[in-house]
């Protein structure tokens, strides 16, 4: 498919997740225009750089510009467009559900563009709904804006993403598989060739209806928790039992192929915009329609015991005072997103119990402040928060602690108690100035 053929492509909503998409659609060749409400995203599009930190998407924008572009104009949008990607926010509300009141937002805004367009055009819902949505309300809300059916002149896809932030545009541009949920074949032969074209492999693509998509998302999710949690509670138990290393263990395990390595390390818990709140949804699916979920909901039990077993780790080395320094606050490397981070969970904890803390992020420091306030102090620099701790924690494992200079650990009569959660720094390079405490390392 040449670039003169290709369909050209609305991105509606410039976001964490729609910007990049945006910008690796430019990049392989598509004709895009960015939609959003917000004026600062669609001027910043414009201008060539994007305020969100995600490695490679501002280079892809400022590499591909004349073909990507961003308006508030919804009729604008349409007008040059044949498939629209709509990929905005689905809050959680007080059930655990998601609510689909901005994607249905989005289908008044698009519905009532296309009433003056001619010509078919396809909408895909890109954000997570749960399981029923896109068959009911959006594609009600859909065909009442447009005055239009679903069927041969307006097609109607679930499409989400699988990715995680700090390697969107790699997992965009080389995805496992491509889940499609679609209202009928010629709207998912769109959407597959438009995959296809993107991606820089030829990934297999899954096509279904929708609501087997929807449930398919949040039950890979679910799946991937369960793994973080077994991996944490295995590093729990080895914790108690001298000797014992979840490392070893875990790559034992992964070792077998119905099992797999992936996901599958005693660390922290996980936190971010998705995991979380994916696993709560998916049990409390299940509860509404009288199923069980018991492998989720103890998923998200063993997930949220970690800052308390953490803050117990942290009492064992550690007395009320002490000066603590926690090094990683977002919930994992490369990203500035604190959402549910148990780091800053642990920070609070800590702070609390009447610990003195200072942190650092190598981007999230001041995202982590603002949730933290005055309980904590962020530190003036890595080497800094290094010098002055009594007792040092790695929370997240940024590549950037690796570079820890060890004289920085250095005290006078004793050494430094380190706990890396991470496993970041090499015992053998600290052992003369620290003692490393590796998670899930018998002792």
């Amino acid at each position: 498919m040449t670039s003169a053929n290709l369909p050209r492509v609305n991105v509606v909503g410039l976001g964490k997740l729609g910007a990049p998409l945006a910008a690796v659609l430019a990049s392989r060749g598509f004709s895009v225009i960015g939609l959003d409400v917000n004026k600062t995203l669609v001027d910043a599009l414009n201008a060539g750089k994007m305020p969100i930190v995600e490695p490679q998407l501002n280079e892809l924008i400022a590499a591909n510009r004349e073909r990507l572009r961003a308006t508030m104009d919804a009729n604008e949008a349409v007008r040059n467009s044949e498939a629209s990607f709509v990929i905005v926010p689905t809050p959680s509300d007080a059930t655990g559900f998601f609510s689909n009141r901005f994607v249905l937002q989005a289908m008044e805004t698009l519905g009532k563009a296309l009433r003056n367009k001619t010509g078919y055009h396809m909408v895909v819902i890109t954000s997570t709904v749960m399981p029923g949505s896109t068959g009911s309300d959006i594609k009600a809300a859909l065909e009442a804006a447009s005055g239009r059916k679903v069927g041969p002149d307006l097609g109607l896809c679930y499409n989400p993403e699988f990715i995680a932030l700090g390697s969107v545009v790699r997992d965009m541009l080389f995805p496992d598989s491509i889940l499609v949920g679609e209202s009928d074949p010629k709207a998912g032969d769109m959407l597959a060739g438009i995959y296809l074209q993107m991606c820089e492999k030829k990934p297999p693509v899954q096509r279904m209806n929708w609501i087997s998509a929807e449930l398919t998302k949040i039950s890979v999710n679910t799946y991937v928790t369960t793994k973080i949690s077994y991996a944490n509670m295995l590093a729990d138990i080895c914790d108690r039992l001298p000797g014992a290393d979840v490392d070893v263990v875990t790559k034992a395990l992964g070792a077998d192929t119905r099992i797999g390595g992936k996901y599958l390390k005693g660390a922290m818990g996980y936190g971010g915009p998705c995991f979380p709140r994916d696993n709560v949804a998916f049990a409390a699916l299940a509860r509404k329609l009288g199923a069980r979920a018991d492998v989720a909901e103890a998923t998200d039990r063993i997930n949220n015991y970690q800052v308390d077993r953490l803050t117990g780790l942290v009492s064992k080395f550690a007395r009320s005072g002490t000066r603590i320094a926690l090094l990683g606050l977002s919930y994992k490397p490369l990203t500035p997103v604190v959402e549910e981070s148990h780091s800053v969970k642990l920070a609070e904890r800590l702070a609390d119990a009447g610990y003195i803390v200072t942190v650092h992020d190598p981007l999230a420091q001041d995202a982590a402040l603002a949730v933290l306030g005055d309980k904590v102090v962020g530190a003036s620099s890595l080497e800094s928060a290094v010098r002055d701790a009594d007792l040092l924690i790695v929370g997240t494992g940024w590549p950037e602690y690796r570079e820890i200079d060890p004289a920085w650990a250095k005290r006078d009569g004793q050494k430094l108690t380190i706990l890396d959660l991470w496993r970041t720094l090499p015992a053998d390079t600290f052992e003369p100035v620290a003692d490393i405490l590796y998670l899930g390392s018998g002792r």
